[in-house]
């Protein structure tokens, strides 16, 4: 987690250093990551995290067995270590053992695990520095789950590639794709966000929209089927941020209300209870939620 102040901490399990803090011992309280200001966006893959600085730098650390650091190598380490030396990196998202980024110029660059063709390049070879995905400069928001990735560009357009065992690709199948795939043709897509295997997202209109894996409900369409397309999550139209884990998904309306379905056996929705719930449930009645984040089988959010 990212403070106001600029300063990153972070806590939990560390067995490759994903901490940042210098060693593999767990944490169960927030330990500041070195003593900088400037860090501004982080994101976290299986065993890896992510992180950007105000310089528009991008800096990895943690487990590193299939190059997910981007440093050209496959040692892990316990510390930030930056990722070349260019300053307009953008957006970030870290998968199971891969890491996609956006820059300020609008270009997508992947690396890391290639298994399923998740790194988007055409192929399944795994890469341990940065590789750019085509040659298109209008790629903007991405999201990255098991084996899969999720991206929008400035025209509204959503693009999926990757493990697609569930249908979470959205397109109409269960077929692997090694390079990016338009979802539909629409133009309105806005946020994007990946549980383990299934997809969700939002539009401009505030309608949230779900594919992939639903064994535990995680969809939120009163069911446990599996769809491989897009599928409107009831009629509302006040939906804003989202988030996936394994199994399960959290989302914020417009009013500040928190919801969550899905997969709950260790309370990860915040229910009150351990019940799987295949429709969207209220978290609460506070209406002061801004912000939710899943780590697979809890969640942490801000008022």
């Amino acid at each position: 987690a990212v403070k106001t102040d600029g300063t990153l901490w972070s806590w939990g399990r560390n067995s490759f250093g994903e901490l940042g803090l210098g060693s593999t011992v767990t944490q169960s309280s927030p330990n500041q990551v070195g003593s900088l200001t400037a860090w501004y966006q982080v994101a976290g893959g299986d065993n890896h995290s992510i992180a950007t600085k105000t310089d528009g730098t991008i800096w990895t650390w943690g487990s590193n067995s299939d190059g997910q650091l981007g440093l050209g190598n496959v040692t892990s380490y316990s510390s930030p270590k930056q990722v070349g030396a260019l300053t307009n990196w953008l957006n970030i998202a870290g998968g199971r053992y891969q890491t996609v980024a956006t820059k300020t110029d609008g270009t997508l660059w992947t690396w890391g695990a290639n298994l399923a063709g998740a790194l988007g390049l055409g192929n399944t070879t795994s890469y341990s520095s940065p590789k750019q995905v085509g040659a298109l400069t209008n790629w903007l928001n991405v999201a990255s789950g098991y084996r899969f990735v999720l991206s929008t560009k400035t025209d509204g357009t959503l693009w999926s590639w990757g493990r697609n065992n569930a249908g979470q690709l959205g397109l109409g199948d269960t077929t692997n794709r090694s390079s990016p795939v338009q979802v539909g043709a629409l133009t309105a897509w806005l946020t994007v966000s990946c549980g383990q295997s299934h997809a969700i997202a939002t539009k401009t209109d505030g309608t949230i929209w779900v594919w992939g894996f639903n064994i535990y409900g995680q969809l939120g369409l009163n069911n446990t089927t599996n769809y491989s397309s897009p599928k409107q999550v009831g009629s509302l139209t006040t939906w804003s941020k989202t988030t996936g884990g394994q199994g399960s998904t959290l989302a914020i309306k417009t009013d500040g209300t928190l919801w969550a379905w899905g997969r709950n056996g260790q309370a990860q929705l915040g229910l009150g209870n351990i019940t799987y719930y295949s429709s969207p449930k209220q978290v609460g009645a506070s209406t002061t939620w801004n912000a939710v984040k899943s780590g697979g089988y809890f969640t942490l959010a801000l008022g």
